[in-house]
Order: C-alpha cells, then sequence, then structure tokens
C-alpha cells in the first residue's frame, strides 16, 4: 500500500499517523515544505521517502512530488493530511491521481462552508441556529431585528475561531460590517447560549464508528483568542450518553466514511426557543479529520490505547483491534505568555509529576488557540483532575492589606496633613499679598499717564472733526454756484432721467 502525506512534520507529533503505517508495511511518502536536514529525526523515521517542496501552496510543485512518488512505488492508494487547512489540497490530487478513498474536491463544500453543514443537518432533521450570509448591513439589522442580541458572526469558510465575533448592538455590528475583511465571506448567526462540547473517533468504510469520545471546553475558543486568555478543557464519557446518539446521526448525515472526524457541538445552559431545553445538544461543525490540540493523545490516555494505530488498522484492515474501556479522565490546560501564575511551570511539573503525561511550549501559528505553553493530564478521578486543574490555571493575586494597616495609613496621612497645613497657608498666603500689593501700585502708577494721552486724543479727534465739517459748507456753496451758472445742469435737477422707486 502507499500513502503519501501531506505535511507530516506539522504538527510536530503528527509524525505518528506515518509511523503507525509504516510499522504495518505501509509505504508512507511525506511532502512537506520543510527541508529534509530540519524535520526532526521523528518524522524522517516514520517516512519511507521525503520529497521536499517550496511552497504546499504552489500545485504544481506537490503535483510533481506525486508524480514521482507514482513513478518509483506504483499507484497510490491513500493521500491523506489530517489537516484542514490542507483538505481541499487532498481532494484536488485524489481527482488528479485517480484515488477513490477519501473525500473528493466536489464534497468540499459541506466539509469546509458552515452554512452547507447546516443544511445537512436539517437534512437529518437536527435543529440548527438561525443564520443568514452577511451581505448587506440592512438585511444583518434586519436579521437583529428577528432575532435579537447577541449575535455570532464568523467566516463561512473558517478554520477554529479566527474572525469569529460575539457582537451585542447595532452599534458593534455596524462598526464590524464596516472595518470587516472583504475577501472572507461571513455568515451571521442567533447566539446560541451554552458550552462546545466534541465528539471524536475513527470510523469504517460503511460509516461504523470504531473508537469515539468526547471533550467538554471549560472555556469559549472564541473568547481565549479574541482575549488571550488560557484554554482548558477535560474528556468526557460517551459511552450510553446523549453525545454519542446525535454524534452517530451527524455520522451517518455526512460522507464519514473511513474518516477520522472531529464535530462540535453546544450544549445549552438555559432554554433556547426553536432549538431545545437545557442540557440539549445543538449542531455546530463538523471537521473531517482528526483535532487538534494533542486531543488524539488525549483519547489515548482516557482508553489507554493507541489513536494512531486505530487509524492506521482501519485505512488497512478496515477494523479496530482495541477492546475500548474507558480508564481515566483527560485535562488540558494552556497557558499564556506574560501571565503571572501561583504556580510556575516548573512548580507544576514537580507537583503533579505523576498526573502529567505531555508538557510542551507551542508554536507560534497555534499558540492563538492552544495556549503558549500546554500541560496534559490525567486522573482516576473527575475531582482530582479539576484540583489540577484549578492549580494550573490559578492567577497570583495582589495581595490586599489588612484593616489594621488601612487605619494606620490613615491617620499617619491624617497627621502628615496637620502638620504641613499652616506652613503651607503662610507659604502661600505672603505671595499672593505681595503680588496683589505690586499690581495695585503698578495699576496707579499708569492711570494718570493713560487719562493724559486719552484726553489729548479726545482733542486731536474733535479738531479733525471740525475741520472736515468747514470744508463740506464750503464745497456745498461752490456747488450751488455752479448749478445757478449752468441751465442744463438746473434742467437735469428739475427733470431726472430715471424716477425713483417708491419705498
Amino acid at each position: 500500500m502507499n500513502v503519501v502525506f501531506i505535511s507530516p512534520h506539522f504538527p510536530e507529533y503528527y509524525h505518528n499517523f506515518c509511523s503507525r503505517l509504516k510499522d504495518r508495511g505501509v509505504n508512507v511518502l511525506g511532502v512537506g515544505d520543510c527541508p529534509y536536514d530540519i524535520i526532526s529525526d521523528d518524522t524522517k523515521n516514520s517516512l519511507t521517502e521525503y520529497y521536499y517542496v517550496g511552497s504546499l501552496e504552489n500545485y504544481d510543485e506537490v503535483y510533481r512530488a506525486c508524480a514521482y512518488f507514482s513513478s518509483h512505488y506504483g499507484k497510490i492508494d491513500w493521500i491523506e493530511s489530517e489537516n484542514e487547512y490542507w483538505l481541499e489540497l487532498e481532494a484536488t490530487l485524489r481527482r488528479d491521481f485517480n484515488v477513490t478513498t477519501g473525500p473528493q474536491i466536489q464534497d468540499m463544500r459541506w466539509m469546509k462552508f458552515k452554512s452547507a453543514m447546516k443544511e445537512v443537518y436539517k437534512s437529518a432533521d437536527l435543529k440548527v441556529a438561525d443564520y443568514i450570509k452577511l451581505d448587506t448591513l440592512d438585511e444583518a439589522l434586519e436579521f437583529t431585528k428577528k432575532n435579537g442580541y447577541p449575535v455570532i458572526v464568523k467566516p463561512d469558510n473558517g478554520v477554529g475561531a479566527t474572525h469569529t465575533y460575539k457582537l451585542k448592538d447595532d452599534e458593534e455590528l455596524k462598526d464590524f460590517y464596516n472595518h470587516k475583511q472583504d475577501y472572507i465571506d461571513y455568515i451571521l448567526e442567533d447566539f446560541v447560549p451554552g458550552d462546545v462540547v466534541t465528539f471524536e473517533g475513527v470510523t469504517d468504510k460503511d460509516k461504523n464508528i470504531l473508537f469515539s469520545t468526547s471533550h467538554y471546553m471549560d472555556t469559549s475558543i472564541m473568547d481565549t483568542v479574541n482575549d488571550a486568555s488560557d484554554i482548558y478543557f477535560h474528556s468526557e464519557p460517551v459511552e450510553g450518553k446523549p453525545i454519542y446518539e446525535i454524534g452517530e446521526k451527524v455520522v451517518k448525515a455526512f460522507d464519514t466514511r473511513s474518516r477520522f472526524f472531529h464535530f462540535e457541538f453546544i450544549k445549552l445552559s438555559e432554554d433556547k426557543p426553536g432549538l431545545g431545553r437545557k442540557g440539549d445538544l445543538v449542531p455546530l461543525e463538523v471537521n473531517m479529520r482528526a483535532p487538534g490540540a494533542f486531543i488524539p493523545d488525549m483519547m489515548n490516555y482516557a482508553y489507554d490505547v493507541d489513536t494512531y494505530t486505530i487509524w492506521a488498522d482501519m485505512m488497512i484492515y478496515n477494523t479496530c483491534f482495541y477492546e475500548i474501556e474507558r480508564k481515566y479522565y483527560v485535562g488540558y490546560v494552556g497557558r499564556r505568555l506574560g501571565i503571572d501564575y501561583e504556580l510556575s511551570d516548573a512548580e507544576v511539573a514537580d507537583k503533579y509529576r505523576e498526573y502529567i503525561k505531555i508538557e510542551a511550549d507551542i508554536p507560534q501559528v497555534l499558540a492563538q488557540a492552544e495556549g503558549n505553553h500546554i500541560f496534559v493530564f490525567r486522573a482516576k478521578t473527575k475531582a482530582k483532575l479539576n484540583e489540577i486543574t484549578k492549580a494550573i490555571i490559578a492567577h497570583k493575586k495582589k495581595k490586599a492589606a489588612s484593616k489594621k494597616a488601612v487605619k494606620k495609613t490613615v491617620k499617619a496621612v491624617a497627621k502628615k496633613v496637620e502638620e504641613v497645613k499652616e506652613p503651607v497657608k503662610e507659604v502661600v498666603k505672603e505671595p499672593v499679598k505681595k503680588t496683589v500689593k505690586a499690581v495695585t501700585k503698578k495699576v496707579e502708577e499708569t492711570k494718570e499717564p493713560v487719562k493724559a494721552v486719552v484726553e489729548t486724543k479726545k482733542a486731536e479727534v474733535k479738531a479733525a472733526v471740525e475741520d472736515t465739517v468747514k470744508v463740506v459748507e464750503e464745497k456745498k456753496e461752490e456747488l450751488k454756484e455752479v448749478v445757478k451758472k449752468s441751465p442744463r445742469a438746473r434742467k437735469a435737477v428739475k427733470k431726472p432721467r430715471h424716477k425713483s422707486k417708491k419705498r
């Protein structure tokens, strides 16, 4: 069997998918955009051969890599990546190399677009949050009049909670609409109150669930991404639970043949008219690939199995050879840089050494949704798991001063005020008195000169006016004499050419 695996080096633990196949005699042919000398030894050892391309975004390069593998190893049987970002690349390669195991390019719409997912949910008689495609602001405002606030806006085709926001009024909606990314198609949907619950697992070629589990998101992914806050969640059993029943319906509704799947639901925290009662599960979205954030490893620790082996056996033998029995609760905490925690990373590792299974720094490209430094841990009881979680996420608090210390400080301040009050009064009073005297003296000194100037100017103005009047009178007399001597002028005065308008 020949399996092409896209980007086996990233995320860093994805070499586990490859090694389980190689251990079973499969030719695992890696295509990646990281030079061979730089990829980890674990990745190198998990592959039969590795083909380096300058960019996985360059389809021609990736196509040539697959063509090379096809010419050297024979027909390609599977093309996988288990990565949301490369699903369309996988599907395009399957079409071009006639690989029938896995979703085809025509299946991408319902796998990638949230609006299309909702239509599939409805076809399975599952209720979903009301939504519209965000085309115009008027349509968006009309939607909020019908459904009220808050509303959720998110990319129709998007990964995780990137570019996803909760809007609480018209002002926020208008602001978002006027500043949104034009290259992204958004949907606007009614807010569903509750927490995210996942259902993930592996199916065979007939959509039978070989292995499954669930995780409860104790924090909102949208909030942790937007607020850069801690992220933590834990595993929950699925056996005999409502999550398994609704999860199985979704498995049957979508084309999940021979897939690792990851579904998300919202568990209602209150009754929601048209959707359900408190505690009901509302479908959110599907992902036809393995879950991220070390969840495959969390599945391993909860059941004491190897999820990567289950996935490989499904591809080769179409079955699971494990007896599935849940044994532990498993938790995940992603810490953030810049937060002062009660316990340092080293103190956490030392205190809970027997419970911690993974401690790792997360690459910056994934840290927004997963945290900068993570711990994965397990315990026999949920109470113990909660204790560890609380200890890891606890932030240092500034110590508040005691009442006694506050009273003492107040008294000291009051005493100091009394001590300086009178000296301050004198210091302030004396300069003020001096300033007032100086100003008064200056006014007196300038009053008489100013008065004299004003009187002089008044006399000059009066004389100028009298001279002007005298000149005007003289000119009037001269004009009269001219008029008397000119008959034409007399006629013009008696009969004007233009009559005056009556007022």
